[in-house]
């Protein structure tokens, strides 16, 4: 792990469970820009105890959306952090930390008197402000102004501001955009203990592959509309490739075959013994070949990537062809 990111000890607020529905709930946003849609009627929820990924094109209206469950930007729908809208919380900066700008500091305003600023506002002691800096990796360029800072460091002083006051819910817009690895492996296990403890967790990225790891569940918007809100082992397990591959012996492959047929599924050949059968669990197929009286030699999952899965639901919302020559 990247020394100047101190692991464990995030500092969050544990509430009891029952104190209040922990959710982020947004409910038909929209947003049009003329005759441009930027976001249409988008509608999903963010659970307590969860990393949500929210994923989508360039100009699939993601930040766009963001800044609208904030009351940044004005346009149709509304959220509410709780229960309540944010208008209405007694404290903003504890309901909610944010982070959707990497570069949104003062750039002569050191980074430990812009973390005292907001602290003053949330009314956060000066001891917690210091805590952050060490938890973030800031103390070596705690005295100096962000805007010298690289794309890396300004990210870990938005996300050192955003987890200030300990907010209920976190949202994040591409908060790994410019970190090293390490500083991403730290990102993605503070983000996960974050929501571990009760917390709502809100994180756009187009780093696909780290996003597989990170989120539970999955929010892909395209063109400003919503194309898939599911838990991400659901979402994988509707992407082609996803399925389950059998071993058994030579002399049982066709029998194996002809019963997985008849329930509907399409099979791939794996060799002289092996099948992978699309769009099962392992679970279904153990159950069909036990019923079958067929060995089972081997049974494994296949999941599809999230980034195979992701260009298969926005395909046509991208300004370019994927695919090979044409």
């Amino acid at each position: 792990a990247n020394e100047s990111w101190r692991s464990g000890g995030i500092g969050v607020q544990v509430f009891p469970p029952n104190e209040c529905e922990r959710m982020i709930t947004v409910q038909g946003l929209g947003k049009s820009y003329g005759s441009t849609v930027a976001v249409d009627d988008v509608s999903f929820v963010v659970p307590d105890g969860q990393v949500t990924g929210f994923l989508g094109p360039n100009g699939s209206g993601k930040s766009t959306s963001m800044r609208l469950m904030l009351g940044l930007d004005f346009g149709a729908g509304s959220t509410s952090f709780d229960g309540e809208p944010l208008r209405s919380v007694a404290s903003t900066s504890k309901t909610v930390g944010a982070h959707l700008d990497a570069k949104s500091f003062h750039p002569k305003r050191s980074a430990r008197n812009h973390l005292r600023m907001l602290g003053q506002e949330a009314r956060v002691p000066t001891s917690r402000v210091d805590e952050v800096i060490d938890l973030l990796g800031l103390e070596s360029v705690a005295k100096k102004g962000p805007g010298g800072f690289s794309l890396g460091m300004a990210q870990r002083l938005g996300l050192a501001g955003a987890i200030l006051a300990q907010p209920r819910n976190l949202i994040l817009d591409e908060p790994a955009n410019g970190l090293d690895p390490q500083s991403i492996h730290w990102l993605r296990d503070f983000l996960k203990s974050y929501a571990a403890d009760g917390n709502a967790v809100l994180v756009s990225s187009h780093l696909l592959s780290e996003m597989q790891l990170m989120a539970d569940r999955v929010v892909v918007i395209a063109k400003g509309r919503l194309v898939a809100d599911d838990a991400m082992d659901v979402l994988m397990s509707k992407g082609d490739g996803a399925g389950a591959v059998i071993r058994t012996d030579e002399s049982s492959t066709e029998q194996l075959r002809t019963a997985l047929e008849v329930e509907g599924y399409r099979i791939e050949s794996r060799g002289s013994d092996s099948l992978m059968v699309l769009g099962a669990t392992t679970d279904v197929v153990g159950r069909l070949a036990h019923h079958a009286g067929v060995p089972v030699l081997e049974l494994s999952a296949q999941q599809a990537s999230l980034e195979s899965v992701f260009l298969d639901l926005t395909d046509d919302a991208q300004g370019f062809r994927t695919g090979g020559p044409q």
